[in-house]
């Protein structure tokens, strides 16, 4: 890797490129002693398994000790063994049955393969049986599968809410009854709205166990993150103190070297330098993936789309052809979610082997899937965390071998961040996961449907917290429940005639529903919530959908539809809006230790938002060149917020010398940058976020800024925020501070989802209001955190 890394450096096109580089060392694998059951060790040493990790033999303890338990390792660290040996010993001994859920149907069919593979080495009479159980299976299919009673079922969340948990009392319960293992994989990815979800349903499930008089134990598999216990505590409705941790990886792999690479600035005669404006991450991860094809290396490149995969492997092809690499041409490749399942298996099966030399991928292959280990990996953009970043390479390392990652910058904030702070990627603490299960938007649907799956009673408070009493209220006001007085008690039962379970969604918030529809043949392409139709699918809106390029020609909310018809426009869209902000209810406020006037709070609020135009904007310098007004209804959203104040004297000294404008442009800039920087520290994407800021606010009397949770109730994230504030604000100091842009750019404190037209922006006075707020100062007048 020394060698491929100094060809890279010394190439004209290359130069200046590379920022950062780093060796993670070879590790050398750690095994340990743990008994097994004689047929059960047996099949894996077919497998080729004779010995286990340290890491596996001290999760199958914990749970042969009857903990839950959290495998955070890193990826392809075998933490499926850690599971699987208690599952098949549980079925071994006396028929005990064990639930898989996973988040993606492709990493379900790899587990039922390389489960079902060694139940087969086991023989005959070992009471150990796998099947899985999605909505790809037909009506007979899944007859087959419920009449054969397999003691380890693999199915994912959406199966659990309508098709398990709802008919558990009709077909489900010789297998809720002896249930004795959940084994949660990829815990990390439910977070925000879907770990939310799934948070609620784990109770549900809690609940219906214990009517089967059945207990079963947590396992939660992890990707390394900064709060691996809390978590799956908060997930599966657990004590956290119930849960053994396991996360020192004791598997081996060689070197791994690391690149941090940042596209140059453009220097074309529309962009000045200066303006932050970076030649795309795409045609560089492009332009290095055929080099390293061309160079011998078996290369795996990231990127976040599935069109983006399917185009960038395409153009790869043709670019290895233009280079006279018609063989290696043939042998690059796009992975996602959206391909048949026979193809998926046939490209990861190709990668294993080594016949196939390149593939595109979106993050479908970022998980527990096994495709062996590549000799490199490109990730084209930052991934959007840490943890996503080192989840993907960990898919480069073969054995002993040395390994290549690069991550190539994308022009935005947080990947800009990083490529000026690689000591910030590296050594930072992980992100943490966030959910938040006694949201009152989602609790009354899931109370609804858990009251559908058997009685409720006073004791479900446990299971659903606080709100509990006032739900179950609210839902017999509305004809949802009925009261019955029971010997044991006040039972509530589901007196609704449809099913709850389908009456919601685990992966949204909210019903209301615009289809949109192709104006050539009236079918559905898409649907949007209302609130991302009236920004997303307004009239004369940009839309694409896999690969399509469409204008929005009419958008009907009495119908709830909008007609789209194919463009060439090579131009995008982005509304304006007008927004305001009230403030329910203050819950938390603590102050902030750069001013002794100066705090932050954590508040109920409604965000009530009205989009009054577009612009279209050119797709290369993203200069404005045409406008339109719109006139459509305004939209509310009920959910939680953190927000802080200028005290008096701090507003004086920034206003001074400064106008009006500028003043507000530097609020409007610390609240963009905040916004950025929420997914360093924890999981989430920045569109989850949404800010106002204002140089007067009713409530406060004050200027203000305020960073709300997008999602109705609030999915946890501005609660985190909260708690961590002032580290946010010297960071995006940090940031905003370390560009060398004018007057503000994508790579500090533009957002493409500003509905102001970013502007007014002003870096100077948003540093200074950030550095003041979250910095004392010491005697000698210097700053320090």
């Amino acid at each position: 890797m020394d060698d491929i890394l100094s060809w890279l450096r010394d190439r004209p096109t290359y130069a200046g490129q590379i920022v950062a580089d780093r060796t993670v060392p070879a590790r050398e694998p750690s095994f340990a002693d743990i008994e097994l059951e004689p047929r059960l060790r047996s099949s894996l040493e077919a497998e080729g398994i004779d010995r286990l990790y340290e890491h596996q033999a001290a999760a199958i303890e914990a749970i042969r000790d009857g903990d839950n338990a959290v495998i955070a390792t890193e990826t392809a660290s075998g933490k499926s063994l850690a599971y699987t040996v208690p599952a098949f010993e549980n079925a071994m001994a006396h028929g005990g049955r064990t639930l898989y859920i996973g988040p993606q149907n492709a990493l379900i069919a790899d587990q039922e393969s390389s489960l079902s593979e060694l139940a087969r080495g086991l023989g005959f009479g070992s009471r150990v049986s796998v099947a899985s159980y999605t909505g790809r299976l037909s009506k007979s299919e899944k007859r087959a599968v419920r009449d054969r009673r397999p003691t380890v079922l693999l199915s994912n969340p959406d199966m659990l809410h309508y098709a398990l948990l709802p008919h558990a009392h009709r077909l489900w319960e010789w297998f809720f009854s002896s249930l004795e293992l959940v084994v949660i994989d990829e815990v990390h990815s439910y977070r925000g709205v879907f770990g939310t979800q799934v948070a609620l349903l784990m109770r549900r499930l809690n609940r219906l166990c214990e009517r089967y008089d059945s207990s079963p134990q947590f396992v939660c598999c992890s990707a390394t993150i900064g709060n691996p216990v809390e978590h799956a505590g908060r997930i599966t409705g657990h004590d956290p103190d119930s849960f053994q941790l396991v996360d020192t990886d004791t598997s081996g792999h060689g070197p791994r070297q690391w690149v941090l690479w940042n596209p140059p600035e453009y220097e074309d005669d529309w962009q000045a330098r200066g303006s932050g404006r970076r030649r795309s991450s795409h045609t560089e991860a492009k332009r290095l993936f055929c080099d390293l094809l061309t160079a011998g290396y078996q290369t795996l490149t990231f990127t976040r789309a599935r069109q983006a995969a399917e185009r960038y492997a395409t153009e790869s092809a043709k670019e290895l052809r233009d280079r006279g690499q018609h063989d290696l041409a043939g042998q690059v490749r796009a992975y996602q979610a959206a391909l048949g399942h026979d193809t998926r298996r046939e490209i990861e099966a190709d990668l294993h082997s080594g016949t196939l030399r390149g593939v595109w991928s979106t993050n479908a292959l970022e998980l527990g899937v096994d495709v062996g280990g590549l000799d490199a990996v490109v990730m084209d953009g930052y991934p959007g965390t840490r943890m996503s970043a080192f989840q993907q390479a960990g898919r480069a390392g073969r054995g002993d071998d040395p390994a290549l990652v690069v991550l190539i910058g994308g022009e935005d904030q947080l990947d800009q961040y990083l490529m000026r702070n690689p000591d910030a990627f590296f050594d930072a603490d992980p992100e943490r996961a966030i959910s938040n299960p006694e949201n009152e938007m989602l609790l009354p649907d899931h109370v609804a449907a858990a009251a559908a799956e058997n009685w409720l009673s006073v004791d479900d408070e446990r299971h659903f917290g606080g709100p509990f009493p006032d739900i179950i209220s609210r839902l017999e006001s509305d004809g949802q429940l009925e009261r019955r007085s029971t010997d044991d008690g006040i039972r509530w039962t589901y007196a609704g005639g449809d099913s709850p379970q389908h009456r919601m969604s685990l992966r949204t918030i909210g019903d209301r529903e615009i289809k949109l529809l192709d104006g050539r043949s009236n079918e559905t392409i898409a649907s949007l919530p209302l609130a991302d139709a009236l920004r997303d699918a307004h009239e004369g809106a940009i839309y694409h959908q896999q690969g399509q390029t469409y204008e929005v020609s009419s958008l009907d909310l009495d119908r709830d539809t909008a007609i789209l018809q194919p463009t060439w426009a090579d131009y995008y869209t982005q509304v304006l809006t007008d927004k305001s902000m009230t403030v329910n209810a203050d819950l938390l406020e603590t102050s902030l230790s750069g001013h002794p006037d100066a705090s932050v709070r954590f508040a109920d609020v409604t965000m009530t938002e009205r989009v009054t135009g577009f612009q279209r904007k050119d797709r290369r310098t993203g200069n404005t060149i045409g406008d339109g007004m719109l006139d459509l209804p305004e939209t509310t959203l009920r959910t939680k917020a953190l927000y802080y104040t200028l005290p008096p004297d701090l507003e004086v000294a920034i206003r001074a010398d400064r106008s009006d404008d500028v003043f507000n442009g530097g609020i409007h800039a610390a609240e963009h940058g905040m916004i950025s920087l929420f997914p360093f520290s924890l999981l989430c994407d920045r569109g989850d976020i949404g800010g106002i800021s204002t140089p007067y606010h009713p409530h406060t009397d004050r200027p203000t800024v305020f960073i709300y949770d997008g999602y109705p109730g609030g999915v946890g994230l501005t609660r985190a925020g909260y708690g961590i504030v002032e580290e946010l604000m010297t960071r995006t100091a940090d940031m905003i501070d370390a560009c060398d842009c004018a007057d503000g750019c994508p790579s500090c404190v533009q957002s493409p989802q500003c509905g102001n037209a970013n502007e007014p922006l002003s870096k100077a006075p948003a540093v200074e209001q950030l550095r003041a707020l979250s910095v004392q100062k010491d005697e000698r007048g210097d700053h320090s955190t």
